[in-house]
């Protein structure tokens, strides 16, 4: 490979984990479509090349580039995020153990906890990452590890991610961040010290809405453990996907760092319109975890939501009236899209759960693409006054 461990991150995007030279001397490395690879003696089972083991050609080849942009010693591709996240889950927890979690999560991952951590034995209590003060009360004797999110959806809040780290550290916990909102562009957990990272990898690392999948990152031997769990349920990424997230991977910090300024502008430009009550933007002044999440984050990251003064019914007045952006769920595509998450990645909740979330049913969420800014802040101009 072309990079050194101190390379930037745009250089490591497009040359970390290459082969040079490529096999038969390519440059973009090929897929490896094949499952049946000649085996050597005294190979372990989990070892061996099989695509259901995570141990062909181009998976280690995607697993090193996914590794190098996190700075972690190893990493792991999953066939979808939240394959990742119960992967990690059915790695560190057993029947009888707790979880420490953030008190906002992502749906899929609140579900699967409200829905299914009893009938696996498993228990959890969901802290606020705002509020180390009350974390240790929280902690049991059977808990194994706190889980947390970088930037929360949809609100876009910053929990106290340097003291997640340092209680885990002090407990003997393992210390496990979502970072698909913010990617190892705007904040990378492992050199901050986290043990684990995972992401949605359909979102920001692949960021042309084409493909699903997940990634997991953190010390070799943690890694190593996800990873044969990973094997058992048989959650690994198809080669096809893993070629196009490579692809992806090649732009991610110009396509971060465009999605990065839309935002911080269409925050300031919605917050200075009559017609908005309120923005979520973590890189305007007034938001409440503006002040660390300036310390903690490279970029403030391509997501915001906001609501109108009008409510539910001017909402929907705005989202028909914007021209640019497809109204449809997902996030982190080179396209803007926007959505009223209480109809879309938050209405399996309950009402009462989403309440707690601030998710109310006039909340939209905008994810930023990297159109002009200019045209997006004009298609924005135009829908507001039509409100």
């Amino acid at each position: 490979m072309h990079t050194s461990d101190d390379s930037r991150i745009e250089t490591l995007a497009v040359h970390a984990g290459e082969r040079v030279p490529g096999p038969d001397g390519s440059v973009v490395f090929p897929i490896y479509q094949g499952t049946v690879y000649t085996s050597e003696p005294g190979e372990s089972y989990h070892d061996i090349k099989y695509h259901r083991l995570n141990s062909t050609p181009s998976q280690v080849y995607l697993h090193d580039k996914l590794a190098a942009l996190e700075g972690a010693e190893a990493a792991l591709a999953t066939a979808s995020g939240m394959a990742a996240v119960t992967t990690i889950l059915h790695t560190l927890l057993h029947a009888g153990d707790h979880l420490l979690v953030g008190d906002v999560l992502y749906g899929g991952t609140h579900n699967f906890l409200t829905g299914h951590a009893e009938a696996l034995g498993l228990s959890y209590t969901m802290v606020d990452p705002h509020q180390p003060d009350t974390w240790a009360a929280a902690k049991r004797p059977n808990t194994k590890a706190f889980l947390v999110e970088t930037i929360t959806n949809p609100l876009m809040r910053v929990g106290a991610l340097r003291e997640v780290v340092a209680f885990a550290r002090a407990e003997g916990l393992v210390s496990v961040v979502d970072n698909t909102f913010a990617s190892p562009v705007n904040f990378r957990p492992v050199p901050a010290g986290f043990d684990l990272v995972f992401h949605s990898a359909t979102k920001y690392l692949n960021g042309h809405s084409d493909l699903v999948a997940g990634a997991v990152a953190g010390s070799a031997a943690l890694v190593d453990q996800v990873r044969k769990e990973l094997n058992i349920y048989g959650a690994s990424l198809d080669p096809q996907a893993g070629f196009l997230l490579a692809r992806g991977l090649k732009t991610l910090a110009i396509r971060v760092r465009a999605q990065n300024a839309n935002a911080q502008a269409l925050a300031e430009f919605l917050a200075a319109s009559g017609k908005v009550a309120t923005v979520n933007y973590p890189g305007l002044a007034d938001h409440p975890d503006h002040a660390h999440a300036a310390e903690l984050l490279s970029g403030f990251g391509g997501m915001l939501s906001f609501r109108l003064a009008g409510g539910v019914e001017a909402a929907d007045t705005l989202l028909d009236a914007l021209r640019l952006p497809a109204v449809a769920p997902s996030l982190g595509g080179v396209e803007s899209l926007v959505t009223r998450p209480s109809l879309t990645s938050h209405a399996g909740m309950s009402q009462e759960d989403r309440a707690k979330a601030g998710v109310t049913d006039d909340l939209i969420r905008f994810s930023c693409g990297i159109e002009h800014v200019d045209d997006l802040l004009e298609d924005f101009a135009q829908a507001l006054d039509k409100v």
